[in-house]
């Protein structure tokens, strides 16, 4: 029979199993805090699931865009700091000559899906965040009693529109030969804004404009309404351009525009839903 273990030897067993057992514990405390503040450290360090780097995006946008996208703009740049926009407003046929000729841009955005759909080559998959209609500005208090599509043939009226290459000319144009009414206008206008100013100015008596553009300058011109039936309506197509070197930055933007926030801010001021 074996002899029993002295008192000092089990001491020494004893001392060496609670060292190790303290040691393991130790070692494991140290893992596990090393492992946290790692995850914490590459957490902090890493952008949020789908969200896209801060970037400076340079948007061409119609002009008719031209108030409510600088409302857009300061919401969105507020809810992704260190993004900057900057907008650069024209005629669509504008904004599509310049995005063929290789202009530094991020995304675009017409009034109409004609101009766009001719830029599929440069463009990502657009789309519609808005539609519009057309009214007739008159001069402030309407003196030449205005009143409809026809009125606009009198020849005693001078009457601007937008050229036919721009949408609102197109538009203008369509709505006026369906009504096989006859207008010999007084200059043709590269774009929307220019149209209303002319009216503004008094410089013309009438012309066809965008319901929105009429509305925001509502202390100077005179708006009146044309019938649905008799009206044309102008869809904004956005897409992102494939030139762009922000390209997550331009199709979250885009893609922000359908959002409910982007949504409210262009029902607002005036403009139907996609």
């Amino acid at each position: 029979m074996s002899p029993k273990p002295s008192f000092h030897t089990r001491h020494r067993a004893a001392a060496a199993v609670l060292s190790a057992g303290l040691l393991m514990a130790l070692t494991a405390c140290g893992g596990d805090d090393g492992t946290e503040k790692a995850a914490a450290e590459d957490k902090s360090s890493t952008p949020a699931s789908g969200a896209p780097k801060a970037a400076n995006l340079t948007v061409l946008a119609a002009s008719s865009l031209t108030d409510v996208f600088k409302t857009a703009g300061a919401a969105y740049e507020k809810a992704h700091p260190g993004t900057k926009l900057t907008f650069s407003f024209a005629g669509s046929q504008e904004l599509a000559a310049q995005v063929k000729q290789g202009a530094p841009a991020d995304a675009l955005v017409t009034a109409d899906t004609r101009t766009m759909d001719g830029l599929k080559a440069e463009t990502g998959t657009p789309a519609v965040i808005a539609k519009n209609r057309l009214v007739i500005a008159a001069t402030k208090g309407n003196p030449h009693k205005i009143g409809a599509l026809k009125d606009l043939a009198d020849t005693k009226l001078k009457v601007v529109l937008a050229a036919p290459e721009v949408p609102v000319g197109r538009y203008s144009k369509q709505i006026l030969d369906a009504q096989k009414v006859l207008v010999k206008p007084v200059s043709q206008e590269p774009n929307v804004r220019a149209v209303l100013a002319k009216v503004e100015m008094g410089e013309a008596d009438a012309g066809l404009v965008y319901k929105t553009d009429a509305a925001k300058s509502k202390d100077k011109v005179e708006a009146v309404e044309i019938p649905d039936e008799h009206n044309a309506v102008a869809s904004y197509p956005a897409a992102s351009l494939k030139g762009s070197k922000n390209a997550e930055a331009a199709a979250a933007f885009v893609a922000w525009l359908s959002t409910p926030e982007a949504q409210k801010i262009l029902q607002d001021a005036g403009f139907q839903q996609p």
